[in-house]
Order: C-alpha cells, then structure tokens, then sequence
C-alpha cells in the first residue's frame, strides 16, 4: 500500500512541478517558449518536484495507510444496501460536479491559464461526491422504506396482498416486550400494519440477558431470542434489524425513544417507566398490558358469575377469586367461603393502574 500511495505521490509531484514552472515562467520569462530549453527546464522542474513528493511521502503515507485501514472497517461493517445508496449517492454527486465544472475548465486567467479551474474542478468533485454519500447515506433507510413499499408483491400470477407495504407507521421493539412473547400471538392473529423494528443494541441486551449467570435472567433471555427468530420467519410482518446506535447516549431506553422520534415510529413495550417517559415527551407507545386489560370481558352490576374463592383478603371477612384472564375478584363476607365454587352477584368494579378488581356478594350468604 505505501509504495502505491508513494508512486502516486511522485506523479503528482511531477505534474504539479510543470504545472508550476509554466506559472512562473509565463509571469517573468526566466526561459524561451521554444526550443531544448524549456523542454530541459520542465524535465528539471519537474524532477525536483518529484523528489520533493518522495521524501515527504512517508509521514503522509504512514496517515493515508492508517486512514484507508479505519475506512475499509468502517465499510465492511456497512448492510449492503446502505452502502450501495451511499455509492449511488457519490455517483449523483459526480454528476452535479460534472455540470458545474465543465463550464469553469473553459476559462482562464492570465499567467496561469486554466490550471486554477482544473484544481477547483477537483475540488468540487471530491466536496459534491462527499456530499453525495452524506445525504444518501443519512437517508438510507428512508429510500430502502420507499424502494420496499414501492414494489407489488405477485403470487401464483395473481396480486398477493403485503401487510408489511402498508403505509403504517414503524413499530419499535424494546427488550421487555420481546421477553413477553405475547408480540408474536399478536403478529400471527395479523392485528399488527406495518415494519417492525429491532435495533442491535436491543438485540446485544438480550444477549446479555440470555448469557446472565441468573437461571431466570437467562432463561428470559434465550426466550427473548426464541421469539425475535420466529418473528423473523413470519410472513405475516415485516421484520427490519436496525444498525443504528447512538454513540452520545448511554440509557437503552433513551437510545429507544431518540430512534423513535427521528424514524416518526411507535414504541411497542411493556416497561412502564419507558412508557411514563414517552408520554411526556410525546412519543405514541404500543402497550401490551394495557391491550390486555383492554380485552378483558366487560362486567357490570347487577352482572352473575360462578368464582372460586381461594383466599382469604384484606378487608374483614373478604375472600379472593381470581377470572380466567386474572382479574381479582373480592368476595364481600366471603372469607368463611374459601375453597368453595359459589354464584355470585357484581356490585362494582374498581378500575385501577395495576389493573381491574371486580367486587361482588355470593347470592347464598
């Protein structure tokens, strides 16, 4: 790599030297415009200029080395497709470039000719096709979201119809719903539009979950994963894992709700603190608790039901049964009932953050 960096450098060295004399040799006329020795005269110029290019080389290879090895890191950690819009981005930059400079090569200024041009011209093809890779880049999930929904999706020579192209806003996934797994009933049930969205630090924290030395932490990890894989072989939703991280920003659940905001996507999680913050800072969240709690079946007073009493409750002489979805039940005087399987009448229901208590009073009491 350096001896190519220092060739390159030395034909830089060797054209820059003529370039340079033709300038100071037009402005003060050190040599004839014809004959040997003008032709001499560049030959030195420019050899001295390519030794100059030669010893200076080292330090500047030594960098360029350093600099194009962190580059093809940087590269090769790159998904595919980002860096083929980032290339396509360098390509329209050219293109501008090419518009622009085209017309300032033809002009020239008096001693220099249009050597000046011809430098700016470089100039602006390296700043436009920087900027070109920038702007597409930056924006490339954006053009991969527009390129996805943009396709119609054919099956058996009929039209096949795609929930995941639909123009539904995004769905972020954090780590606590995907522990829950109650995501995935809710994908094959196809009550979800959309892209789901996962993030690789989501996905590195249920790594370390699913390597805790805690048996349960563990355990809830490899569910975790279970999961995100049988989300990703469903047809059902579109799955898209994000390689996006924010450096400046510790918190995974600021990384979260920072990603939301700039994607103008939902966040689907069941972290009630998470939840408290997205509200304050306006960011509609997908709450599978309060879907459940939602669904649960509606009672009223004066309503019948059959309830066993398993406990004994707070209050004097209370009994505790529990609904098949869990909703608690108080059993007013039902304590010397327990164990018992009664008929009982509503008399109210108490709807509270932690959830739906429903009171009632056995009809035999």
């Amino acid at each position: 790599m350096k001896r190519v960096i220092r060739l390159v450098f030395i034909l830089i060295g060797a054209v820059l030297g003529i370039v340079v004399f033709g300038i100071v040799n037009a402005a003060f006329g050190f040599v004839p415009n014809s004959g040997k020795l003008i032709l001499w005269a560049k030959v030195i110029s420019s050899a001295l200029f390519a030794l100059i290019f030669y010893f200076a080389t080292d330090p500047i290879a030594k960098r360029a080395t350093a600099s194009l090895s962190i580059f093809e890191k940087r590269v090769s950690k790159l998904p595919a497709a980002n860096l083929v819009i980032g290339v396509i981005g360098i390509i329209l930059g050219f293109l501008i470039a090419t518009l622009v400079s085209t017309p300032l090569t033809k002009l020239s200024l008096p001693f220099m000719g249009n050597s000046f041009f011809v430098l700016l011209s470089i100039l602006l093809y390296i700043g436009f096709g920087y900027l070109g890779w920038k702007l597409a880049y930056k924006n490339s999930e954006d053009l991969l979201a527009l390129v996805t929904r943009s396709k119609e999706i054919k099956k058996d020579g009929g039209e096949f119809f795609d929930r995941s192209n639909l123009t539904a806003s995004p769905k972020v996934l954090d780590t606590s719903v995907i522990i829950d797994g109650r995501i995935l009933d809710i994908i094959n049930t196809d009550f979800l539009e959309g892209e789901l969205i996962v993030t690789e630090f989501v996905l590195e924290e249920l790594q370390h979950i699913a390597d805790s030395p805690d048996d349960l932490k563990r355990e809830r990890g490899r569910r975790g994963l279970d999961i995100m894989n049988k989300i990703k072989e469903s047809k059902k939703i579109k799955l898209t894992v994000l390689n996006k991280d924010y450096k400046d920003i510790k918190e995974v659940d600021a990384k979260l709700l920072k990603l939301a905001l700039d994607l103008g996507a939902k966040v689907f999680t069941n972290d009630y603190n998470l939840n408290k913050v997205a509200d304050v800072q306006g960011i509609p969240i997908l709450n599978i608790n309060d879907l459940a709690n939602s669904l649960k079946p509606v009672v009223i007073p004066g309503e019948k039901m059959e309830i066993e009493v398993i406990k004994k409750g707070k209050g004097k002489n209370q009994g505790v049964g529990y609904l098949e979805d869990g909703t608690m039940v108080v059993v007013e005087d039902g304590q010397d009932l327990i164990d018992q399987t009664i008929k009982a009448k509503v008399t109210s229901v108490l709807q509270t953050s932690a959830g739906r208590m429903i009171f009632v009073r056995a009809e035999d009491v």
